[in-house]
């Protein structure tokens, strides 16, 4: 390199450590929640063997206990502005003799902040629709679960000594998996599409982070056929009646649209894509689909779910689809990286040579 470069290489490798600082503050902050005063007093935290939500709404505990601290029983706490859900947690003496405190519980979101008050025990919270002993079913319906409303739910045990003593103590927080593997390690719950994910405080504990579902349309399936596409989904936290929503599908980069007729059945809908008013003759054209409710438009797509490269794993074949007028078409249904669903097509003249063995 000559003398007269290195100065701008000099320059380029501290730009890149500039982002590269930059990059792991911001991956810190996502991941890391603020310390909660007059909470859980200093003192070392459990350390947990295992602490995840999988699935997207099933929460796993495992901790250890104390090794000089008799248990006869313990609990999972998780607080949050004045309400406390409490969930039984199992003792399991180990080979090596430790004890492990283990607990599994499904996950729902509730609007609904709840009373402030005296914290709900087991049986109060079945009754609020949360299980009453840990590995109860997690998914025994829309009501199984614990409800909790959106914010930062604190994690904490409660240890109980033979003799009734209860000593309270914090779960220490868990590193997220580093891999960039085909699934991601935080998903939403593909059910009713709020987020439930494990974070860590500044003072080291483990936090539970409840975001609200957002307005979005899912998409459940596309079927392919011979003469249509038909699409199923749901709207998740729909903000409208049914029938304020329309089905279109809106070409790129000119805005037109041609709508679709919609069927209901409670959130869910169906309708079979508008084809014979998206083709442009020979020339190919690329559709998203989408509903429309008022001025905003809901693109149709698989996003309840943990895989990453969406449009690498959901593979779609090209399809000759014939239409009622006797015209052919050659359709890409697809799902695009951001997890849309689009659709390109061209129009035929005739069906080409062996379109049937390609498709």
């Amino acid at each position: 390199m000559s003398d007269a470069l290195l100065p701008y290489a000099v320059g380029a490798a501290k730009r890149a450590r500039r982002v590269a600082v930059r990059m792991r503050r911001r991956v810190e902050r996502l991941h890391t929640a603020p310390a909660f005063g007059g909470g859980i007093p200093p003192r070392p935290a459990l350390r947990p063997l295992h602490l995840s939500v999988l699935g997207g709404r099933t929460l796993n505990v495992a901790v250890f206990a104390p090794p000089s601290a008799g248990v006869a029983a313990a609990r999972l706490e998780l607080a949050r502005g004045g309400r406390t859900f409490r969930l039984p947690l199992e003792l399991e003496p180990q080979p090596d003799g430790t004890l492990l405190l283990t607990a599994t519980t499904a996950l729902r979101f509730t609007g609904a902040a709840g009373a402030a008050g005296a914290p709900e025990t087991a049986g109060a919270a079945r009754a609020a629709g949360a299980p009453e002993t840990a590995g109860s079913a997690a998914g025994e319906g829309p009501g199984a679960g614990l409800g909790l409303s959106a914010g930062l739910w604190r994690v904490a045990t409660v240890l109980t000594a033979p003799g009734g003593q209860e000593t309270r103590t914090g779960v220490a927080a868990v590193a997220l998996p580093a891999g960039d593997g085909p699934v991601a390690p935080v998903s939403p719950d593909p059910v009713g599409g709020a987020h439930f994910r494990l974070m860590r405080s500044v003072d080291g504990f483990a936090v539970l982070k409840v975001r609200a579902p957002a307005h979005q349309a899912e998409l459940d399936t596309f079927a392919l056929r011979w003469d249509r596409i038909t699409v199923r989904g749901r709207v998740v936290a729909r903000q409208a009646p049914t029938a304020a929503y329309t089905a279109q599908a809106v070409r790129r980069g000119t805005g037109a649209a041609v709508r679709a007729a919609l069927e209901w059945d409670g959130d869910a809908f169906a309708f079979d894509l508008p084809l014979a008013g998206m083709v442009s003759g020979r020339k190919a054209s690329r559709w998203d689909i989408q509903l429309q409710q008022g001025r905003t438009g809901l693109k149709i797509g698989r996003r309840l779910t943990d895989l990453r490269r969406r449009d690498q794993v959901i593979r779609t074949s090209f399809r000759i689809i014939a239409l009622e007028d006797g015209s052919l078409l050659r359709v890409h249904a697809y799902i695009t990286s951001a997890g849309a669903l689009a659709v390109s097509c061209v129009g035929l003249e005739d069906a080409p040579g062996g379109a049937e063995e390609r498709v």
